[in-house]
């Protein structure tokens, strides 16, 4: 199997928007930033004289696979930087199928076999040479890899969560930290940061394991790779003039509440899973309309419907959820269902099947049953009953609110809110539903937005599955909204609570 097509754009994007930085350390070996756009997610293949090491390896691992055969290379090391809690890692699979050692920095507590590394200690690779660096902070076992050329000089640093660009990973996602705060994690990595990572020459090439989108961090950049001397100059968690307490109150102010998932995925991480050839043969299991009802009504399994949010509004399986495959689907999923544990049902496009059960297994969602055999018109065809979202353009929308003071909710984050909102406007961001229902009116009806119609969509369908149906969604979100000239509030200084 090969790289996703929009993989390898990415890899060929990033080396040549930043070939500089991939020509200092071109003659002797290759880095491929692995970039999984949904999940935000950076994976890394270094390849140097005919062996390879895989750090922070996705689920699916036969890309690496397929990679290292093209390079006629060996897999020699799998490097893990810390217990992810925002995707289940591939090490146990590529280990199996390479015999290459699973490896870990110090306080890593496995149910398998693996080897946990002594901070400093070295790992040679072809010509060059990984080092670990224990950085605790954003865990225990966080740990970056320093990358050394064949005369010694340090080329790249594998920073993990503990450093991001713009940046650092957050400190309160830890578990079993031995009644350690996320204060006193946070004043760890202070010290990681310091001792560690900032003394290294400013030329060193900083890959980090996420860039914007991820839940792991706060303010991360869009941009996937920097030298650590430009970090240094912009990211404010590097200030040399900043004191540990400083550093303490900046990393914690503003923290949210991790998506209920990362605990799930952590212990699947730290004890194994199935195979996602397993999950894929459990879930690409085709049902017709009259058996997906039926294993619907015999089951607990939740509808997902995957679809675009347009046509999910114009027509779904009553009591089904809506999470569309071309947003943040499996993020969006583990906030919103949680458990990971949840059987599902899919009714997704024609021939999309098997890419959404993998991104699924990507955040630990591994019990799908099957899927709607036909797609949504096959369901429509049998004469099975049909339930739709009411929407209304935002132009109709302005001239309502100019009638009356209809309730608005508005399902964006909190940042967004206070950038800018309808004066009216209630915020009840989309990733803490739950703790907002007692807020929507009990029978009159109220309006949903957000920025461009995809979270209100997946809103709506949560609603409607909890049985509140009194409402009406603002296609197109604030993006229609601001084009129609609604009266928008000023922006508003964000408290220590916002994201």
């Amino acid at each position: 199997m090969l790289l996703p097509a929009s993989v390898r754009v990415f890899i060929f994007a990033t080396q040549k928007k930043n070939k500089n930085l991939f020509q200092k350390i071109v003659s002797c070996m290759k880095i491929e930033q692995i970039y999984t756009g949904c999940l935000a997610q950076a994976a890394y293949y270094i390849e140097s004289e005919g062996e390879v090491a895989i750090i922070d390896p996705l689920r699916e691992v036969q890309p690496y696979l397929e990679k290292a055969k093209e390079d006629k290379a060996t897999i020699k090391y799998i490097f893990e930087t810390h217990f992810h809690a925002d995707f289940v890692s591939g090490h146990l699979s590529l280990s199996k199928a390479t015999g290459a050692p699973i490896v870990f920095g110090p306080n890593a507590e496995t149910h398998f076999e693996s080897l946990i590394a002594t901070d400093g200690q070295e790992f040679p690779l072809g010509n060059v040479i990984l080092k670990v660096l224990h950085t605790p902070g954003h865990t225990l076992e966080s740990t970056c890899y320093l990358l050394k050329d064949e005369h010694g000089k340090e080329r790249a640093l594998f920073s993990g969560d503990t450093l991001f660009l713009g940046d650092v990973g957050r400190p309160d996602l830890a578990q079993q930290t031995g009644g350690l705060s996320e204060k006193d994690l946070a004043g760890m990595l202070f010290e990681s940061l310091r001792t560690k990572i900032m003394p290294l020459p400013d030329t060193v090439v900083v890959y980090p394991a996420h860039g914007a989108g991820s839940a792991c961090g706060k303010n991360l950049s869009k941009k996937t790779t920097d030298t650590l001397g430009n970090q240094k100059k912009t990211n404010y968690a590097l200030r040399t003039s900043m004191r540990q307490e400083e550093f303490i109150e900046e990393v914690t102010v503003g923290l949210t509440d991790p998506p209920a998932y990362f605990p799930m995925n952590v212990k699947m991480n730290k004890e194994g899973c199935d195979p996602i050839a397993s999950v894929l043969k459990r879930g690409t299991r085709a049902l017709s309309a009259k058996d997906f009802k039926a294993v619907a009504n015999a089951t607990e399994a939740i509808i997902l419907d995957i679809r675009s949010q347009q046509d999910f509004g114009k027509g779904h399986i009553p009591g089904a959820v809506f999470v569309g495959l071309d947003g943040s689907f499996a993020p969006w999923v583990g906030a919103l269902i949680a458990d990971v544990q949840q059987p599902l049902l899919l009714v997704a496009p024609i021939g999309k099947e098997q890419e959404a059960i993998t991104r699924l297994s990507r955040v630990g969602f591994d019990i799908t049953l099957g899927y709607l055999k036909g797609g949504f018109e096959a369901w429509k065809k049998a004469g099975k009953e049909v339930d739709k979202v009411t929407s209304m353009d935002a132009t109709d929308f302005k001239t309502l609110l100019k009638k009356n003071r209809a309730p608005v909710f508005d399902v964006r984050s909190k940042g967004e809110f206070l950038s800018e909102h309808i004066l009216q406007a209630n915020n009840s961001p989309l990733a803490a539903l739950n703790q907002h229902l007692e807020d929507f009116p009990e029978k009159e009806t109220f309006y949903l937005h957000c920025a461009g119609g995809y979270r209100s969509m997946i809103a709506a369908s949560f609603l409607k599955r909890r049985g509140i149906h009194n409402f009406i969604e603002v296609s197109g979100g604030m993006k229609a909204i601001k084009e129609t000239g609604i009266s928008l509030s000023d922006y508003q200084c964000p408290s220590k609570s916002t994201s």
